[in-house]
């Protein structure tokens, strides 16, 4: 569920008309329903609901600023999986000893960073990540918290990009190595370890998966507690999907009694790292069509967000739900022919949906991409000299702008240029 609804043939987020909204900030923006976020996290607590568990929201899907804040004013926590999102997280003020550092490849100065904010604990990817953990916080003289991922070697059955849980993919430890590596960390001065984990994907859309992978971690928890090491945590991850289409992934409910079910009695507490499910649905793109292109092989609409806005189409062939912002617009009789939609960025990949014959549009007509939340305007760029949007946030029938559009000077900042030679004045 989420608030965006039509009233009287206009799209609105909660009650701001997203038609006027757009006359005021411009085209494209990134517009994200507060209600709706706020909305997924208590579904996802009340899931939870009698289950000793600590949610930690994976900022990597959506680290605007005011949406850490909201997660953090609900009493969520945070998976970071670098320095930058750990500095955002600490920039808001959050609760450090909720925050977890997870990633394939924490630099030194990133480890001692979490170290020394004394974090919940940090994720080992591998043996050689725990020795460098260990070497580092015994020269602070510290000990470090610690959980070893573990690669389960489970079929996500998602796109494989975005698959984490396979022994072909670059995370975490086989089972019987994390086994071995957990004996081993009992013997190192700097480390202590807290917990087993895994993450087997993203946009996760049936419960088999995530309960297999549970299944496994618990109990490898229960031979290590049968060893005397006392395992408090067991993170199961995140990657539960959204529906962007036809999808019909679990809900948040059932996934809960899923993962519950696998654990089984175990006295630990479960750390899950949502993302795309908190946010996914509770943002749209918003664009406006700049011209309109008839071809011998078909009718494109071309707007002005690209795939340098929302990059997941080109990248994954991923498809989000596209409607017009006002319903009903007149076009051009042409416009009953299916229709492709593109960005104008020179790349025929910067192509958001193909062949699309229930929508009408005419050239400055608005359109809202839909289930944009996550993993959107996080991995924007400047391709092609193309300043990033704006960001707003609505609640009720109020919004705000969370992030100003880009200007064209700073695209170039922190740039320099040729320094000059041989009398040149130019540098």
């Amino acid at each position: 569920m989420d608030h965006f609804s039509f009233r009287d043939g206009r799209l609105y987020c909660e009650a701001v008309a997203l038609e006027e909204l757009a006359g005021q900030v411009g085209t494209p923006a990134y517009v994200y329903s507060r209600a709706t976020i706020e909305r997924h996290v208590n579904v996802l607590k009340q899931a939870l609901d009698g289950v000793p568990n600590h949610i930690c929201y994976a900022v990597k899907a959506n680290p605007s600023l005011a949406v850490l804040d909201l997660m953090r004013s609900h009493g969520v926590g945070f998976d970071a999986v670098s320095g930058g999102e750990l500095a955002r997280v600490m920039t808001i003020g959050a609760d450090l000893s909720g925050v977890i550092l997870s990633g394939v490849g924490k630099r030194d100065d990133e480890i001692e960073r979490a170290i020394n904010a004394d974090l919940m604990y940090i994720c080992a990817e591998s043996r050689e990540e725990v020795l460098a953990i260990d070497q580092i916080a015994r020269r602070l003289n510290q000990k470090a918290r610690v959980t070893i991922r573990v690669n389960p070697n489970v079929d996500a059955q998602t796109h494989p990009y975005i698959a984490t849980g396979l022994k072909e993919n670059k995370f975490g430890v086989p089972s019987n190595a994390a086994l071995r590596l957990a004996a081993e960390m009992a013997e190192m001065g700097g480390v202590e370890l807290c917990g087993l984990s895994c993450h087997i994907g993203s946009q996760i859309t049936q419960l088999a998966p995530f309960r297999d992978a549970a299944t496994l971690i618990a109990g490898m928890v229960r031979q290590l507690r049968g060893g005397g090491v006392p395992i408090r945590y067991l993170g199961v991850g995140g990657g539960l999907g959204i529906p962007y289409g036809a999808e019909t992934p679990p809900g948040p409910d059932a996934y809960g009694r899923a993962v519950a079910e696998a654990v089984g009695d175990l006295d630990v507490t479960l750390v899950l790292e949502p993302g795309r499910v908190l946010v996914g649905n509770a943002g749209v793109l918003l664009s406006r069509v700049v011209r309109k292109k008839p071809t011998p092989s078909g009718e494109f609409v071309i707007v002005d967000a690209g795939m340098n806005e929302l990059m997941r189409p080109a990248l994954y062939g991923a498809e989000h739900q596209i409607v017009p912002v006002v319903s009903g617009t007149v076009a051009p009789a042409s416009a009953n022919e299916p229709v492709t939609i593109v960005g104008p960025v020179c790349e025929s990949a910067d192509t958001f949906a193909r062949d699309l014959n229930d929508i009408c549009l005419a050239t400055g007509d608005l359109i809202a991409i839909r289930s944009a939340g996550a993993y959107g305007f996080c991995m924007s760029s400047t391709y092609n000299g193309r300043p990033r949007p704006a960001e707003v946030l609505c609640d009720g029938d109020r919004w705000q702008i969370i992030r100003d559009r880009e200007t064209e000077k700073e695209l170039w900042r922190g740039e320099r240029r040729l320094a000059a030679q041989n009398g040149d004045e130019n540098g």
